[in-house]
């Protein structure tokens, strides 16, 4: 509770939680002393989560909205401007060269992923790394399958922006994690643009930072506390993230670098590391299906 701030309305409230919380610790322990969890390159952890039902934190933090297999058909045919590069770097974490700004904490909310790719493109094409607001696309791209808190489709985020012209920063128009009414004054002055987007995965974020769809609603998913994750999932895109770069452990396996949402009390300090070159076609836990970035 101290960690996390948590604070319950009362004391019946409370004691549900911790109830919560054990079944949680057990599962952790669990994992994380058997055979499978001792073999394993992660460990799960009584993160931020712990006091949660799965079904409570599927309900509250996943906002994703997967596309339409008619527009995944569409977008999957339009340019790819990485298409040529076949000679990219072993390691890549746009964190070091300063491209990602801190972790945010969406809380019931979405736009995230959108937003931490348009930010690293932006500061890769100017020199100046601007926290950009997400407020902005959770009040006014609403149009759609977009629907404000309740999620979204990080294309169509793309697609708003470059229509509108540029998204304001997060100091112009803060975040406030509830559906609002689109503020016109504090989006008129766009502080970043982009052209347009693409979709592609492995090239790209040797590049660039890139928006990524994945499955997070599994409890090894929500209870992730370090390492190489490579817990069960399926391909039931739920959540938006961002991969920021890719590396190699010790021991020779292969991973993505993931920017989450969810704050720092989640995974490594707010990120995940996922398993890398699966033999699913879709990548591990889907991430690989639907990618997409900005084009500036």
């Amino acid at each position: 509770m101290v960690k996390h701030s948590r604070s319950y309305k009362d004391e019946a409230e409370k004691e549900r939680r911790l109830l919560i919380f054990n079944d949680n610790a057990r599962l952790v322990e669990a994992f994380n002393n058997n055979n499978n969890g001792k073999n394993a390159g992660f460990k799960l952890g009584l993160n931020k989560f712990a006091d949660l039902t799965n079904e409570e934190f599927r309900s509250t933090y996943l906002g994703y909205k997967r596309r339409h297999s008619s527009s995944l058909k569409q977008s999957t045919a339009a340019t790819f401007r990485y298409a040529d590069v076949s000679a990219v770097p072993a390691t890549m974490d746009w964190r070091k060269s300063g491209v990602v700004t801190p972790v945010k904490d969406q809380g019931a909310c979405w736009a995230f992923s959108a937003v931490a790719a348009m930010e690293g493109i932006t500061k890769l094409k100017t020199g100046k790394l601007i926290s950009l607001s997400e407020q902005e696309l959770i009040d006014c791209d609403v149009e759609g399958e977009d629907g404000g808190c309740e999620g979204g489709l990080m294309d169509n985020a793309f697609t708003f922006i470059r229509a509108k012209g540029g998204l304001a920063t997060e100091a112009q128009y803060p975040y406030q994690a509830q559906d609002g009414t689109c503020n016109k004054k504090r989006s008129s002055s766009p502080a970043a643009k982009i052209k347009g987007y693409e979709r592609a995965l492995m090239q790209a974020v040797a590049h660039q930072p890139v928006s990524v769809a994945i499955e997070g609603g599994g409890f090894m998913f929500q209870l992730y506390g370090s390492g190489v994750f490579e817990g069960s999932c399926g391909t039931e895109l739920d959540h938006a993230v961002t991969a920021v770069g890719y590396g190699t452990n010790g021991d020779g396996s292969k991973y993505w670098v993931l920017k989450n949402s969810w704050g720092k009390g989640w995974g490594e300090d707010g990120y995940m590391r996922i398993k890398k070159d699966v033999s699913e076609t879709e990548g591990l836990c889907g991430l690989a299906m639907e990618a997409s970035y900005p084009t500036a």
